[in-house]
Order: structure tokens, then C-alpha cells, then sequence
């Protein structure tokens, strides 16, 4: 696993992606391999999100 510092995250308070260190962790979702990783992350849990709903319709 690469360093923290050489990770990507995507910070929930200024609705952007991050390299290494930036905003507390608690305000950003990762970290993530690569910068394109990051910028998926709203929609990878929109995506996860719903497969959770849908497994609990049935």
C-alpha cells in the first residue's frame, strides 16, 4: 500500500480531490489509488448505496 501521503482523497467539505495530506479525514472520502479513483467517489457510493437499498427490497 503506498504511502498516505502519496494517496488520493476526495474532500466532502471543498467538493474536490486532495493529494496527500489536507483536510482532516473525517471530511473526505479514501483514500484512493489513483486522482481519477478520487474524483469517482460520490458516485462509487451512490452506486454502492443503492445495491445495499436494493438488497434490503428484497
Amino acid at each position: 500500500m503506498p504511502d498516505e501521503d502519496d494517496r488520493w482523497w476526495f474532500c466532502l467539505t471543498h467538493q474536490r480531490v486532495e493529494h496527500g495530506p489536507g483536510c482532516p479525514n473525517k471530511d473526505r472520502m479514501g483514500p484512493y489509488d489513483s486522482e481519477q479513483a478520487a474524483a469517482g467517489a460520490l458516485e462509487l457510493a451512490r452506486q454502492r448505496n443503492e445495491a445495499w437499498r436494493r438488497q434490503d427490497d428484497d
